[in-house]
């Protein structure tokens, strides 16, 4: 049986022989469009014996699960080509970066570094050149700065954080500001390296609120400042297996949908573990069932991890699945380590955190990048409890792991088997032989504080509000657009739609049209959105979602925007059914 080639693939191909495109990439574009070896060596003019060595030569496996980052840039390709040629503009619903940002926090941190250099200048007799200052009496001088530049912007909202942090910080006056000024002056490497005094104690209020809606559990989180949440989530993993907590060979659960980077970890060479899907149920909004959450009484499953909210469902855990799978996990599995990302945790009305039920099992990661539009400026955290449980496995480490790692950490401490493991993540980011030049920037953890305090002092969720309107809003538009329900809860960030194509399909056109339509390669349907409607989305399938379905992320296009990608989706199904025999 003959298999029908997209016309993209015979453009490729035209570039391989020409030397413009490596075979590699060519077989690649060909598994993802559903093309066999046989086929798509033929369509470049291999002879047989060439396609041989190419089918052993090539993972295609691996070629099967690539990103669907890396096909959205052909997708992108695709919609740029067809746009040149009618002169429309390219409709991207692919990017995860919203297009939305706080802008008070970003004029007073300008304010504030203006504080900083004119401090810096007092008593320097030489032109643009200033000297790091003591902080004795700093306090009383950045609030004569502000009484100068009472109305300017930024100046409200900084007078605002300052008094909230020398109300709630529990340290001087003189060094909460003296730790905010050096560190935005940033002439210094970050000390202490991990975080911070002043940015733990701003930071950790700020999570109290967000992450544990006011209620945190017994006992500190340690935090450990990172260059985003993907930084962090690289460093636990790293140090996880510095410590021999993560060995290779060992099971990973992970929590799916999920961001498809994620799923694309734990496999790769440097860890070599074995992934265990939980997978949501989209019959139960994405929750997960009694039957995966029993996948976690696995004693070989040393860890589970999670994006919650998800990217891409926009649904966070419930509570009755947060304490089904804590009691599975306390019972069955106690020494697990949980490893949750929630950057879109500010997103929602009604969040449920793992860190309340299991805290000395979590390590929570949280970014600022969404929430206040700062996905350039790379601020994450990692927060660790005081009694957390890799502590103790590591002390039940056989003595000569036990004595690998003293080797390890010898370089920074007498008593390596001592350092915790919160300080053993920073110490690892940098190979513990460069731990003191570890860390994120001065000035990225000034504005860590600041956007935390924005947060912290308004006391009515107006910000938090806006955004939520702005996305219902962005929502509505396009399940109106697609004619299908909308779906409704608290739990909903409203940052990424997950459309089940299949579903579409049946709704339409009925149950048969939807049998065809399936029958053929999902990925054709996204290049006929970029290449008949100019219009970007990603593949749910690569996200371990539902095989006919695609993503479609709103934070990033406006609400015209989402009603245009709903009419597109729509107007690519009524070309399938013209196409489809009756």
């Amino acid at each position: 049986m003959s298999q029908t080639i997209h016309p993209f693939l015979s453009e490729i191909a035209e570039e391989v022989k020409r030397g413009g495109i490596s075979r590699r990439d060519f077989f690649k574009y060909a598994v993802i469009c559903g093309l066999s070896v046989s086929a798509a060596g033929k369509l470049i003019g291999l002879t047989g014996p060439e396609i041989a060595v190419a089918a052993s030569s090539i993972d295609w496996k691996g070629l099967e699960q690539e990103s669907p980052f890396e096909i959205k840039n052909l997708l992108i390709q695709k919609a740029e080509e067809a746009c040149a040629k009618s002169g429309c503009s390219i409709l991207n619903a692919g990017r995860g970066n919203p297009n939305f940002l706080n802008t008070e926090v970003r004029k007073s941190f300008a304010l504030l570094t203006l504080f900083a250099a004119e401090l810096a200048q007092q008593g320097s007799t030489v032109k643009d050149l200033g000297y790091r200052q003591g902080k004795s009496g700093m306090a009383a001088a950045l609030q004569e700065f502000l009484k100068k530049h009472h109305g300017d912007p930024g100046e409200a909202f900084l007078e605002q954080a300052i008094s909230y942090a020398l109300s709630k910080v529990a340290m001087d006056a003189d060094e909460i500001i003296f730790q905010l000024v050096d560190g935005i002056q940033a002439d210094f490497y970050p000390d202490p390296p991990r975080i911070f005094p002043v940015t733990e104690q701003i930071v950790r209020k700020y999570l109290d609120r967000v992450v544990f809606s006011g209620a945190p559990p017994q006992g500190d989180f340690h935090l450990f400042a990172t260059e985003g949440a993907t930084a962090a989530m690289i460093y636990i993993f790293n140090s996880l297996k510095e410590n021999m907590i993560l060995n290779p060979g060992d099971k990973v659960a992970i929590v799916t949908p999920i961001f498809s980077p994620y799923l694309e970890l734990p496999v790769l060479k440097d860890y070599g573990l074995e992934t265990v899907y939980i997978r949501g149920s989209e019959e139960m909004d994405w929750q997960v069932p009694d039957s995966e959450v029993a996948k976690l009484k696995d004693p070989r499953i040393k860890a589970l991890y999670m994006v919650n909210p998800t990217n891409p469902t926009s649904v966070s855990l419930n509570a009755d699945t947060v304490k089904r799978m804590a009691k599975t996990i306390r019972i069955h599995n106690p020494d697990m380590v949980i490893i949750s990302d929630t950057v879109y945790a500010s997103f929602v009305d009604e969040f449920n955190t793992f860190g309340k039920e299991l805290p000395e099992n979590i390590l929570g990661v949280y970014s600022y990048s969404k929430y206040f539009g700062v996905t350039g400026w790379r601020l994450g955290v990692v927060m660790v409890h005081e009694d957390c449980v890799i502590n103790r496995l590591i002390k039940k480490l056989p003595k000569a792991k036990q004595a690998q790692l003293d080797l390890r950490y010898r370089l920074i401490s007498t008593k390596p088997g001592d350092i915790p493991f919160h300080e053993r993540l920073e110490m690892d980011s940098r190979q513990v032989a460069l731990a003191h030049t570890g860390g994120i920037s001065g000035p990225q953890q000034v504005a860590m504080c600041l956007f935390s305090l924005y947060e912290l002092t308004d006391d009515d969720y107006v910000y938090k509000k806006s955004i939520m309107d702005i996305l219902k809003k962005r929502w509505t538009a396009l399940y109106t657009a697609l004619a299908m329900p909308e779906p409704q809860g608290k739990n909903l960030t409203r940052y990424y739609a997950l459309i089940d194509l299949k579903k579409l399909a049946a709704k339409m056109y009925g149950p048969a049209f939807s049998e065809q339509l399936t029958a053929s390669h999902s990925l054709e349907f996204l290049f006929k959105l970029a290449e008949n409607h100019h219009t970007v989305c990603l593949p749910g399938e690569g996200f371990a979602g539902p095989n006919w379905s695609l993503r479609v992320a709103l934070a990033n296009i406006d609400e015209k925007n989402c009603r245009d990608v709903g009419l597109a989706i729509v107007a690519v199904m009524k070309e399938y059914k013209q196409s489809m025999p009756a």
